[in-house]
């Protein structure tokens, strides 16, 4: 089975047509304001009009309200990444779309998160655990000690997160034997800003895992 990948946080026709031009499988589009990645709803219904049929199309969220997360699907947005929400909450956006439940990980005892999430999500996303006040969920740069997630029983499919890059990504496949992996500032020049020759550079790394 080949290893996939989602660039997150896209905001250009220009990076977003690099990840696809790359064999992208999925595309990510934030919708949170305090973010450098934060899109508008025109913005993203714009960008998701020239995504292929064949990728996914991803909004990332943080424990959205009820507005927020009906304007956001009004964009046309294909799955809800869902950051720093209860399974309860997830299980219900999950009625309208399907769900990747972000797990923030630290220590191994955070993985056992992932267990609340069956039959409220369809997808888990690792990633790496942001220092306590930090205004962003993720996005940060950081990883994980990949090994953690070493024989460790998923109780859904599940995606890794969290401080890759085109030089370290076919490692973390090694280690964790993920099939999906999902990079955001690893492939920007500056918070925010997506580098082409970055994203080119990740999705070849991923073609050789």
């Amino acid at each position: 089975m080949p290893v996939t990948a989602k660039i997150c946080g896209l905001s250009t026709p220009e990076t977003l047509d690099a990840a696809i031009a790359g064999g992208a499988s999925h595309v990510g589009f934030v919708f949170f304001p305090p973010s450098p990645r934060n899109v508008s709803f025109d913005q993203a219904r714009a960008l998701i009009q020239r995504v292929p049929s064949h990728i996914g199309t991803v909004g990332v969220f943080v424990d959205p309200d009820e507005a927020l997360l009906s304007a956001a699907l009004s964009s046309g947005i294909g799955a809800a990444q869902l950051h720093k929400t209860a399974p309860g909450r997830a299980a219900a956006i999950r009625m309208r779309v399907p769900v990747w439940a972000a797990v923030a990980v630290k220590t191994r005892a955070d993985l056992d998160r992932a267990a609340a999430y069956g039959g409220a999500a369809d997808r888990i996303l690792y990633d790496a655990k942001t220092p306590e006040g930090a205004a962003l969920p993720g996005g940060m740069g950081l990883r994980f000690d990949w090994k953690l997630l070493e024989n460790i029983p998923q109780p859904l499919p599940w995606a890794l997160s969290g401080g890759l890059d085109a030089g370290n990504v076919r490692e973390a496949v090694s280690v964790t034997g993920a099939r999906l992996v999902d990079v955001s500032s690893g492939v920007e020049h500056a918070p925010g800003v997506k580098d082409v020759a970055k994203i080119a550079a990740f999705l070849q790394a991923v073609a050789q895992c």
